[in-house]
């Protein structure tokens, strides 16, 4: 059995720096409370629900869900590194498309702390480099001093300035962007314009490759989304005119380090299998999107997903960016929110805040952020690990 997965409702709070949030049971409640109130649905109707989030013990999701009810429904667990918002939103999905529920809650959430990314767990592997760190030490053996996440994504940008020539001012111009986007958005973290010059005259954190404002801040957040049916939809009055189209997680493949690339290291090839699958599954080409959130969580990444999606040649991102593809009147306006870089990354909420802006983008009611004309909306979230989801939404 097969039915259409309708998104009912969405919701999300402001993202913040660390310190200045609710903690995450108050965080991850109100975003739920905002996605039944946007569905207008009683949370008794709600079947099942799952909680994303990374930097938590477990069961941090029954905590959050039964400050807005405890109604006995199984509630699962999700830790997908930065891709677990929308490893959430999958099952949802998938629960609800096999026919196993009508209607299914996918939230996530991320208490973070101040500072770059690091393990918690000193006494055991850290599961992101058991296969690759040999690749990692190789390729970045002459960098000291840089944290393992800039290093990892910077050496994938260095090896794409290496192999065709992009400059770092295209990087600095895809933050730029972004800062553009942001500024329209009231619930995202930093709403400061910048320039390219601007992020250029940054603080340099990797010479030649990274200034600070190319990377995404640690972030405390929460969104949330009611996944149903059409007929549960039609049913219960709510709407109906937004439809997950199709949608692909991705693991890692050998390439992941036999290559001896950052650029593989980083995801690539999960994106672009993720891509080609959901494109396939849906009759769909890259061409034909108008609007995508693409994680962005640096500018590099965001760059290297341009060409992993299909939005240009593999090499051909840069003249991409210099045409001004990537933003409003362009081939596709991608992080219309503002993206990771400037919205915010609190981890678990992330692919979840994807879903609601390109909700709202399909409904026609993002406001300053609107791309006109949206029949098609694509979201890509990767957790380095590994895991990759696309997800195609298009108009019901």
């Amino acid at each position: 059995m097969s039915q259409k997965s309708l998104v009912a409702g969405v919701g999300m709070i402001p993202f913040v720096k660390p310190g200045t949030s609710g903690n995450y049971i108050e965080m991850g409640a109100e975003a739920i409370r905002l996605a039944l109130k946007d569905a207008g649905l009683d949370y008794d109707l709600v079947q099942q629900a799952y909680a994303g989030y990374v930097y938590g013990s477990s069961t941090c999701g029954q905590a959050a869900l039964y400050q807005v009810g405890m109604s006995g429904i199984p509630v699962v667990n999700v830790n997908n590194n930065c891709a677990t918002g929308s490893s959430a939103l999958w099952l949802a999905r998938q629960a609800v498309q096999s026919g196993m529920v009508d209607c299914a809650l996918a939230f996530g959430f991320e208490q973070m702390q101040p500072g770059a990314l690091k393990a918690h767990w000193d006494d055991r592997p850290n599961a992101t480099t058991v296969m690759t760190q040999g690749v990692i030490n190789e390729l970045t053996a002459d960098v000291t001093g840089v944290p393992g996440a800039l290093m990892m994504f910077g050496g994938a940008g260095r090896e794409h300035m290496q192999k065709y020539g992009t400059q770092m001012e295209t990087f600095a111009a895809i933050r730029a962007k972004a800062s553009r986007h942001a500024a329209n958005n009231p619930l995202a973290m930093f709403r400061k314009v910048m320039t390219t010059e601007d992020v250029m005259n940054d603080q340099m954190i990797w010479p030649g490759v990274m200034t600070r404002s190319m990377a995404c801040p640690p972030t405390c957040g929460a969104a949330a989304a009611i996944i149903c049916s059409e007929a549960f939809a039609r049913k219960h009055g709510l709407r109906t005119d937004v439809v997950i189209l199709a949608q692909s997680l991705t693991t890692d493949r050998a390439v992941a380090h036999e290559a001896r690339s950052m650029i593989e290291v980083v995801g690539f090839d999960m994106a672009q299998r993720a891509a080609r699958e959901v494109f396939e599954t849906a009759g769909v080409d890259p061409r034909d999107i108008r609007v995508a959130e693409l994680h962005d969580c640096f500018a590099h990444n965001e760059l290297l997903t341009y060409e992993a999606l299909g939005f240009c040649p593999v090499g051909g991102a840069e003249q991409f960016v210099v045409d001004g593809n990537n933003t409003y009147g362009g081939q596709v306006v991608t992080n219309p929110s503002g993206g990771l870089l400037s919205k915010g990354h609190p981890l678990g909420a992330t692919g979840l805040a994807q879903c609601y802006e390109l909700t709202h983008q399909l409904r026609g009611t993002a406001e300053a952020r609107q791309v006109e004309g949206v029949e098609l909306a694509l979201q890509h979230n990767l957790g380095l690990g590994g895991a990759c989801v696309v997800t195609l939404y298009g108009r019901n």
